[in-house]
């Protein structure tokens, strides 16, 4: 065989080869997420990686960033920080996740800061499922935040509650960082109106083994009592402290979700329950994101998905970390991610805001109060 005919031929299959990269994009982007998909969070594990899912989904089906497919890689940690820490390792060494998007638990991403697995790796993180400020103060540069911190929202909820003329304020709190501090937030919301807390009730991490709360918090018989709890010990709680105590108003931070609270204890009892929102409300179609979120749900997601909080959170989250993706570039890198996610200033989503910068990654502080109506819906 002659050699021009050998080159011919040689570069006929490279030429193959490149067309085939060209229709199938480059290798795909790996975005690495942990949830508690187990556990007494698991509802919200489920609707956190949904959100993300679905606008990945879309984004495939546009034709990826920079023709390359997002591959989303999902761990369950059942709510344990020792799994969190396994998961993300394999996430970061294992699977060459590029970026991380949406991991739950102030205690479980504290403990991945703790350990510097974030910053060795050089990685994003963005839209952790957590207010926790702990993770916001001291700055920190690879976790960037799309919902108000607790402290916000203990704010929002204690001047709500003072509005009304609530002034002896208690709260129930998960025993760990997440509850402490949300705990905190509304002791420093209280102090800055010259109140202090009227009592207080813990419980313990993946229980909903709240005998205790419910007993402390009675005893102190508070006009009102702000949770700190996520959705199986908010439910338990609710129910019980009603059947013992006159509190007139209980109010939960947004980790929970509301129809799960209903399905748990029935609409009676979760009838009138106040919850914090960090995120738009995604029931109504007002907003061009709200919209774009319930079109990717309907078609993208699994027949019988309803909307959730939760899911819109991380359907932002996802929609943010997209657009850090592009301002990558072709060849992104990691660093190249966190350098892009820092140029999101005043970034529109549609309708809400993020705001990003080389020493800011506090998205977003904002947050309004719902209730939940007799029929389990919730009410602005």
């Amino acid at each position: 065989m002659n050699k021009p005919l050998v080159w011919l031929r040689l570069a006929v299959a490279c030429l193959g080869t490149s067309l085939a990269m060209m229709a199938w994009g480059a290798e795909d982007i790996v975005i690495g997420q942990v949830a508690p998909l187990s556990g007494v969070l698991a509802d919200t594990g489920k609707d956190m990686v949904l959100g993300a899912k679905v606008y990945f989904d879309y984004i495939n089906e546009q034709g990826g960033i920079h023709a390359r497919k997002i591959r989303q890689v999902v761990k369950d940690d059942g709510y344990k920080i020792d799994e969190t820490v396994r998961h993300t390792r394999d996430l970061i060494d294992k699977d060459n996740a590029l970026a991380l998007i949406g991991f739950a638990g102030t205690g479980n991403v504290g403990e991945l800061l703790k350990q510097k697995i974030l910053e060795k790796a050089d990685i994003a993180l963005v839209a952790p499922y957590t207010g926790g400020d702990i993770l916001r103060t001291p700055f920190n540069p690879y976790i960037f935040h799309i919902r108000a911190g607790y402290d916000d929202e203990a704010e929002g909820i204690v001047n709500q509650l003072v509005m009304l003329n609530m002034k002896r304020i208690g709260v129930m709190y998960q025993d760990d960082p997440f509850g402490k501090a949300g705990l905190a937030g509304v002791e420093a919301a209280l102090k800055r109106r010259g109140l202090e807390i009227a009592g207080t009730g813990a419980y313990e991490k993946n229980t909903d083994n709240v005998a205790q709360a419910v007993k402390e918090i009675a005893k102190a018989n508070p006009q009102a009592v702000v949770m700190i709890s996520v959705n199986k010990s908010t439910a338990a709680f609710s129910k019980a402290i009603r059947s013992v105590s006159t509190v007139a108003q209980l109010v939960n931070i947004s980790v929970v979700n509301p129809k799960e609270i209903a399905r748990l204890i029935g609409y009676d009892h979760a009838r009138g329950i106040g919850i914090a929102q960090v995120m738009p409300f995604p029931y109504s179609a007002t907003l061009p994101i709200v919209r774009q979120y319930q079109l990717a749900m309907k078609k993208y997601a699994p027949a019988g998905s309803e909307l959730s909080y939760t899911s819109f959170e991380e359907f932002v989250g996802a929609k943010v970390l997209v657009e850090g993706l592009r301002r990558a570039g072709p060849n992104p890198t990691r660093e190249k991610v966190i350098r892009a996610l820092e140029t999101l200033h005043a970034f529109d989503t549609g309708g809400f805001t993020v705001n990003f910068a080389p020493n800011n990654r506090i998205g977003s502080r904002f947050v309004e109060i719902t209730v939940i109506g007799k029929d389990g819906r919730l009410l602005r």
